[in-house]
C-alpha cells in the first residue's frame, strides 16, 4: 500500500529568490509536485520567484482564481465563487497526496499573513500538512525603503486598504506606525484617510519591493493614483529613541 504524501505551503519571502529560506529552497528543488496561485491567463508570481528551485519533469498545478477583482468582495457571490474554488484545489491536491506524492504550494510572503493558502489549510482535514514561514513581504518593503518601521513601544498596525474610508481613517489616527496593504484601486482612498488622519507627509510608497522593478517613493510625491497588486504604504513609527 503506497504511504500518503503530505501538503507543504512553503513561503518564498517577499520577491527576491535570495530570500527564501534554506528549508524552502530545499522542499522545492526535491517535490515532485509544485501549485501555485495566480490569475487566469497570467504567470504565477510566486512560480516565478522559485522558478529557479523548480528541478526538471517536475509537475505543476496551476490554481487559477475564477474571480479577482471583477466582483466585489461584499458581494455574495465573490465569497461563493472562491469558496467553491478552494474546495477544488483541496481535493486536487488530496488526490496527488494519496498517491503517495508530496504537494509544495508556493506562497509569496509568509502562508499564514493574509494569504490564500490559508483557505487551503483550513479545508485539508484527511491530509498531513506542513508549513515553511517566510519573510513577509511588508518586511521586505520597509526594508528597501531604508526605514525602520518601529521605535521603542511604538504599536504597528496592518490595514488591508479595503476597508471602507471611515474605518481606514480612524484606525490610521490611532497607532504609531502603519502598514497599508492591498492598494491597487484603492489608493485614492488611502490618501483621503491618510490625509484626515495626518500622516500623508509621513507615508511612503512602496511598489514591488525587492523585486525587479521595485520603486520606493514619498506618497505625497508620487503623481498618480495607480497602484499594482504587490504595492504597499508605510508610515514609519517616531517612537522613543536612545
Amino acid at each position: 500500500m503506497t504511504a500518503p504524501g503530505s501538503v507543504f505551503g512553503v513561503g518564498l519571502g517577499p520577491g527576491d529568490p535570495e530570500l527564501i529560506s534554506v528549508k524552502a529552497a530545499r522542499l522545492i528543488a526535491t517535490a515532485s509536485v509544485v501549485a501555485y496561485f495566480c490569475k487566469a491567463g497570467r504567470t504565477s508570481n510566486a512560480r516565478t520567484i522559485a522558478a529557479g528551485l523548480l528541478p526538471a519533469g517536475i509537475a505543476e498545478i496551476a490554481m487559477a482564481y475564477p474571480v479577482t477583482t471583477e466582483i466585489d468582495v461584499a458581494d455574495p457571490a465573490y465569497n461563493t465563487a472562491l469558496a467553491a474554488f478552494y474546495d477544488a484545489c483541496v481535493a486536487r491536491l488530496a488526490a496527488e497526496t494519496a498517491a503517495g506524492r508530496d504537494v509544495v504550494v508556493l506562497c509569496e510572503g509568509d502562508p499564514f499573513l493574509y494569504g490564500s493558502f490559508m483557505h487551503l489549510y483550513t479545508r485539508l482535514r484527511e491530509v498531513r500538512v506542513a508549513v515553511v514561514p517566510g519573510i513577509p513581504g511588508m518586511a521586505g518593503c520597509w526594508t528597501a525603503a531604508g526605514t525602520p518601521i518601529t521605535w521603542g513601544d511604538d504599536v504597528l498596525t496592518v490595514l488591508p486598504a479595503t476597508l471602507d474610508e471611515a474605518t481606514l481613517t480612524r484606525r490610521m489616527g490611532d497607532t504609531d506606525a502603519l502598514v497599508v496593504m492591498k492598494l491597487g484601486r484603492n489608493l485614492p482612498k488611502v490618501r483621503r484617510a491618510l490625509a484626515a488622519a495626518g500622516l500623508v507627509d509621513r507615508a511612503i510608497y512602496v511598489e514591488r519591493g525587492t523585486m525587479a522593478g521595485e520603486r520606493v517613493v514619498r506618497l505625497a510625491d508620487k503623481d498618480d493614483d495607480t497602484a499594482p497588486y504587490f504595492a504597499i504604504v508605510l508610515v514609519p513609527g517616531q517612537g522613543r529613541r536612545p
